[in-house]
């Protein structure tokens, strides 16, 4: 039948907009702001870095390696290093960032950032709501405003925040066990090395204390 298609098409058309007045799965209008839809697991806006614990500068897994700033497409991501070390999440010594910034407005939520990080600590966020009337310092996001606890990865991210946490345990107990093993050669190899000087100084003991050979009798010269 000649425009078969094109009337089977129409009548989903319809169906979809009368039903949007009846049927609440179909409405498609939000009274927004003071209705707001809960945002989909998988919605990305901004990054934000993730912190263990309840101090976000001692909990920051970031270790300022510089991989998300050579590899952001826009250039909006500005690090720098300390120069001192503090403990890692595995306990390893390790430089953190001392300035960490994000140029929200240059950000164009690719999320490479995430995908290239090798220590699970930038993620992105669901938050959209950061217009300001301040379009300089006001976008430019520093390290206090950027760090958000591990609980709010969680919340926004639950599915991935459990995958992460999962991956960081296995590194941590990885780490753990080649410590202990590393310190168990230590102990044995000290337990070997002094039970092999106790042997020498009883060799020596027992040299030193041995008499002295008795020289054989002169010979008489023959006539």
């Amino acid at each position: 039948m000649l425009g078969e298609q094109i009337i089977k098409g129409m009548a989903v058309t319809a169906k979809n907009f009368f039903g949007s007045y009846v049927s609440k799965e179909r409405l498609t209008t939000v009274e927004y702001p003071e209705v707001r839809l809960e945002p989909k697991e998988n919605t990305r806006q901004f990054p934000f870095l993730v912190f263990d614990g309840d101090d976000a500068e001692k909990g920051l897994r970031c270790v300022a390696c510089q991989i998300c700033e050579k590899e952001c497409p826009p250039q909006c991501i500005y690090i720098v290093k300390s120069k001192d070390k503090k403990p890692d999440y595995k306990g390893q010594m390790q430089v953190y960032p001392v300035t960490f910034d994000i140029d929200i407005s240059v950000c164009m939520s690719c999320s490479i950032c995430v995908e290239v990080c090798p220590f699970e600590s930038i993620k992105m966020d669901t938050e959209f709501e950061l217009s300001t009337d301040d379009r300089f310092d006001g976008l430019l996001w520093g390290k206090k405003k950027l760090a958000k606890p591990n609980s709010h990865y969680h919340k926004v991210h639950a599915q991935d925040a459990k995958d992460s946490d999962a991956v960081l345990a296995a590194e941590k107990a990885k780490a753990e066990a080649k410590a202990k093993a590393a310190a168990e050669a230590k102990v044995k190899a000290e337990a070997e090395a002094k039970v092999k000087a106790e042997a020498e100084a009883k060799a020596k003991a027992a040299v030193a204390a041995a008499p002295a050979p008795t020289p054989p009798p002169a010979t008489p010269p023959a006539n």
